[in-house]
């Protein structure tokens, strides 16, 4: 079945997550997303091509786990652009694509000689999605940036953290997630725009930017009120502060590392959570909560002494008996768990088919993310496994660009490709 986007063509500079983020999910709907890599440099414009994790024993460029995850169903070129052949090649392969996305730090291209007025030349119409730390205007724009620099920079890191404890932060690479969503559908949305207007665009992304959008509330409040986030008391990032909830958070059940969430928007879900509570007292004396929670401000007042009670009566439950319980009394609950529980044991994973299994040429099977989306009418499709360095070079330069195997080969010889 031909996918949604089979018509689209990219020419495909991407790599990591941030970008090869984006251009997996225009792959997984059936556009044609040509990775344009270094023969001299082998797997070093991706570091994750030779890095865990790996599915056994072999390393190289054609075995790290997270490049496959991230780049399946594209075609893989090798292309030396330190020769005049190779951007002579280059400029061929731009003239039958619609995009072309990169996520380098800014102005790479530029020295390579395909700055977006160069890409115009080449096709009026082409559409250039940059995707990089800062953008490339303003006086970060040379500054280079990695996810926990990302979400430092934009304050994200700043709001993660318990009370008397420094921030946490969102791990190692939640902006290279969602900087590759918004990517996404920077591409798509340009795409849209050229089909109905015919004008091909720059889109200069800044990751940091993306990341900054995500702290509206907080944000809100310092310019409404000037009220910072971390006041004198201390900060948890578990507690909803827009709007007040309590209970919010993250509390332990029964064995090793075993934690549940909970969340009463009102007072008819505590109340509901109570009397669950005085159902099954456990080791908790009923006497011990008294009526004094009842109400949300007073709930809010001594939130320290609610979550003090309610942990100490949640560690005596199973997480998942107790998330059933809740739920059941139509209380928000989510039992908080780990990735193994999700991917083999959680009946909503095949449901959505969320990790299909993939043939890469050299390692095999493997299982990859998918998309957490159903589309009844034109679904997503994974097939095939990330390139392996260079394994689509000859079939590009020849079904595409028309060139002889003599061509290829002399090419090859002069180390263009």
């Amino acid at each position: 079945m031909q996918g949604a986007l089979s018509h689209i063509r990219i020419c495909d500079f991407t790599g990591q997550l941030a970008g090869a983020g984006a251009t997996k999910w225009l792959a997984a709907f059936g556009a044609e997303v040509i990775r344009i890599e270094d023969p001299v440099k082998e797997g070093r414009w991706d570091i994750l091509r030779s890095t865990p994790p790996f599915i056994d024993a072999r390393r190289g460029v054609n075995f790290g786990g997270g490049f496959n995850n991230h780049n399946t169903d594209k075609k893989g070129i090798t292309l030396n652009l330190r020769t005049d052949k190779g951007k002579q090649i280059l400029t061929e392969i731009i003239k039958k694509s619609d995009a072309v996305t990169e996520n380098f730090a800014a102005g790479v291209l530029d020295k390579w000689g395909f700055s977006y007025e160069e890409l115009k030349r080449i096709k009026p119409d082409i559409i250039y999605v940059s995707n990089c730390g800062f953008g490339h205007k303003g006086p970060y724009s040379q500054f280079k940036t990695w996810g926990p620099i990302v979400q430092a920079v934009s304050g994200l890191t700043f709001s993660s953290a318990l009370p008397g404890q420094p921030p946490a932060g969102w791990g190692y690479s939640f902006m290279d997630h969602t900087g590759g969503y918004y990517m996404a559908m920077a591409i798509m949305l340009a795409l849209l725009e050229r089909d109905n207007s015919g004008l091909g665009q720059w889109v200069d992304l800044a990751c940091t930017e993306a990341g900054l959008s995500l702290n509206g509330p907080a944000l809100l409040d310092w310019t409404v009120n000037q009220r910072p986030m971390r006041q004198p008391g201390g900060f948890n990032s578990n507690r909803s502060q827009f709007t007040p909830m309590a209970p919010h958070g993250i509390y332990p059940c029964s064995g090793e590392d075993e934690w549940i969430a909970i969340a009463c928007r009102n007072d008819s879900e505590w109340l509901s959570l109570h009397k669950i509570i005085q159902d099954n007292p456990q080791d908790q004396a009923e006497t011990s909560w008294g009526r004094q929670f009842d109400h949300l401000q007073n709930r809010l007042d001594h939130q320290d002494e609610l979550d003090q009670a309610l942990a100490s009566w949640t560690m005596q439950q199973d997480k998942f008996h107790l998330q059933d319980c809740l739920r059941q009394a139509r209380i928000p609950v989510g039992a908080v768990q780990k990735p193994r529980e999700r991917i083999d044991e959680d009946p909503t994973t095949e449901c959505f088919d969320l990790w299909p299994t993939i043939q890469h040429s050299k390692m095999g099977q493997v299982r990859v993310d998918g998309l957490p989306a159903r589309f009844s009418e034109t679904p997503w499709q994974m097939t095939h496994g990330g390139p392996c360095l260079g394994e689509h070079t000859d079939e590009i330069l020849m079904q595409l660009l028309d060139k002889s195997s003599d061509e290829v080969e002399q090419l090859r010889e002069e180390g263009v490709i």
